[in-house]
């Protein structure tokens, strides 16, 4: 089992212990005060769809913020350096922007309750449920990568025992999403974002203070590691070595393409907060605001990386530091009490908002498309209610036995990509062609999925494990698994559909794209109203800054300025 290194022990005292208990308080007392609003399943699971778009757009970001992608990416940044920009500039923006300006409309305006139930009305039932299933089996895996990260962690910084820290921390975010549903954890992420700033900063600025400043960072970096650790791109050339692994093809449309979009489009821990903003417009600026902030994220976890591979120069060596102790070392190595205390709280809430995301996800998806369709269908919407409740203590109980699986990975955020390219990407290709392409049969749905992430387990477990194809590194061969697999599931569909009869135009209203939804006609122009692709959205959304489209293509914009320093 993978552990962080003996001696990382924070001096932490009563006044950090206070910190963390106020914040444990907060959050309790969010949960308990969000219960007076859920008073359905609706409410229960997607908040009423009644939330401001600012309040589930900072959510949409602290719920990717979690503690495997502060972990993972600082580990990401001292094993593989400036290469770590692309999982966010190249590897999330675009993704982001295009869930907001295309998908959104499909999901919101058809009322799904999850992703997996767009499929159900696209394709069939046999997508619908092996959809649930693996999106189900997936969220328990992820959430027990974090229940992994919190309980190394507090075992390592504060000496309680790894099962200790599992059980209470799980237990926590298991008692405030029971009480509260969604709305609690949307309100708690939104205060976890600004704990997760607050416990990350402090590191940066300090972290540079004792290496030098960026100067002596990327003076001792080039030094040791050579330039294209500095490098977004160097390196990458095909036949060309670099730190990642990966050619620029593999990372464009490995990262960039296949496995970025077929996390941020379809998964549902994401996604589930746009479906609770009050309206079209505000869950199309979800993803949208939540780009802003998600750009500048990642120099607060890959400073501390790189400054920890200066700091430790052997990381990652057997018997050492490893790279998922970036984080911990440094906040043994710098910070003070008080702000100890607050960095520990940050890591806390950072686990709280990664797995509640998840758990959340997951009793939806549970609950609405594989319990209440295929088990105890048609029953009263309070038993959906109880019902939820209690599928998400049993998830919670699920992410403790998973949290081990994840022990065998030094580099957790390996892990998590390598799940991505099995789940999430069989689900893009069958979400993006069944969305653009009429014809695609209700069959090619579920063979589609099935040949994808039977592809991206092959190319991973037997081309890659067993050396059939030299791929140099982990992340590397999951760039090429998530390649795989949506080629092998797009091959696939085709193939069906040929075979197969497609499904009926009338059926397809509102579900392809160039279609609309019967009974959402365009406004007249004396409505005042504007509409985006024949759904109308307020008049009060009409000011430049809540336009959606000028928000998704000023992020992208940002982001391609962003790596300019990072090319040469």
């Amino acid at each position: 089992m993978i552990t962080l290194a003996d001696g990382l022990r924070l001096p932490t005292n009563g006044l950090d212990y206070a910190i963390l208990a106020i914040y444990f308080v907060v959050v309790l007392g969010i949960g308990f005060a969000a219960r007076r609003s859920v008073k359905t399943s609706l409410d229960f699971f997607l908040s009423g769809r009644s939330l401001p778009a600012w309040v589930t757009g900072l959510a949409f970001v602290a719920a990717n913020l979690g503690a495997t992608e502060i972990l993972g990416m600082a580990a990401t940044g001292a094993q593989y350096g400036v290469a770590v920009v692309h999982w966010y500039w190249i590897g999330a923006i675009p993704a982001m922007v295009f869930l907001g300006l295309v998908m959104m409309p499909f999901y919101y305006r058809s009322k799904v309750r999850s992703v997996p139930e767009f499929l159900l009305q696209r394709f069939d039932r046999s997508a619908h449920l092996l959809s649930s299933i693996l999106f189900a089996f997936a969220a328990v895996l992820i959430a027990g990568v974090n229940l992994y990260a919190l309980s190394i962690v507090v075992e390592a910084l504060l000496g309680w025992p790894q099962w200790v820290a599992i059980v209470v921390a799980g237990l926590f975010v298991l008692a405030y999403i029971t009480v509260g549903g969604l709305s609690s954890a949307i309100y708690n992420e939104v205060l976890q974002f600004f704990v997760i700033l607050a416990a990350l900063i402090p590191l940066v600025v300090l972290g540079l203070k004792r290496v030098g400043g960026w100067g002596g960072l990327s003076h001792s970096l080039t030094s040791s590691h050579g330039h294209n650790f500095l490098t977004a791109w160097g390196g990458t050339g095909i036949g060309q070595a670099n730190p990642l692994g990966a050619n620029w093809l593999t990372i464009i449309l490995g990262l960039g393409f296949v496995l970025s979009f077929g996390y941020w489009t379809t998964n549902f821990a994401e996604v589930q907060r746009a479906l609770s903003a009050k309206n079209l417009s505000a869950a199309q600026r979800t993803p949208l605001i939540a780009a802003f902030p998600k750009m500048f994220i990642v120099f607060l976890v890959m400073i501390p990386g790189l400054v920890a591979a200066v700091l430790v120069p052997k990381i990652g060596a057997p018997g050492g530091l490893q790279y998922n102790d970036a984080i911990p070392y440094l906040m043994q190595e710098l910070l003070p009490n008080g702000v100890l205390g607050i960095a520990v709280t940050g890591l806390l809430a950072a686990f709280m908002a990664g797995m509640a995301a998840n758990v959340s996800s997951f009793n939806t998806v549970f609950t609405y498309d594989i319990w209440a369709k295929y088990v105890k269908p048609g029953r009263p919407d309070g038993y959906y209610l109880r019902f939820g409740r209690l599928i998400t203590a049993i998830g919670v109980l699920a992410s403790i036995g998973t949290a081990f699986i994840a022990s065998s990975f030094s580099n957790i955020m390996g892990y998590l990509q390598t799940l991505f390219s099995f789940f999430n990407v069989p689900m893009f290709v069958v979400f993006i062609i069944g969305m653009f392409w009429k014809r695609a049969s209700v069959k090619s749905g579920v063979w589609g999925l099935l040949a994808g992430t039977t592809a991206a387990m092959l190319n991973y477990f037997w081309i890659y494990k067993q050396g059939i194809i030299a791929i140099p590194t982990d992340q590397g061969a999951n760039f090429v698994s998530a390649i795989v697999g949506f080629v092998a599931g797009a091959l696939v569909m085709v193939v069906v559909t040929l075979f197969t009869e497609p499904k009926p135009e009338a059926e397809l209203a509102g579900l392809v794209w160039g279609t609309t939804t019967p009974g959402l006609e365009e406004p007249s122009p004396s409505s005042r109203l504007r509409s985006s692709r024949g759904y109308p959205i307020a008049e009060d959304d009409a000011a430049w800054y809540r336009k959606p489209a000028l928000l998704g293509w000023g992020a992208v914009v940002l982001a391609a300025l962003c790596y300019l320093p990072y090319s040469l």
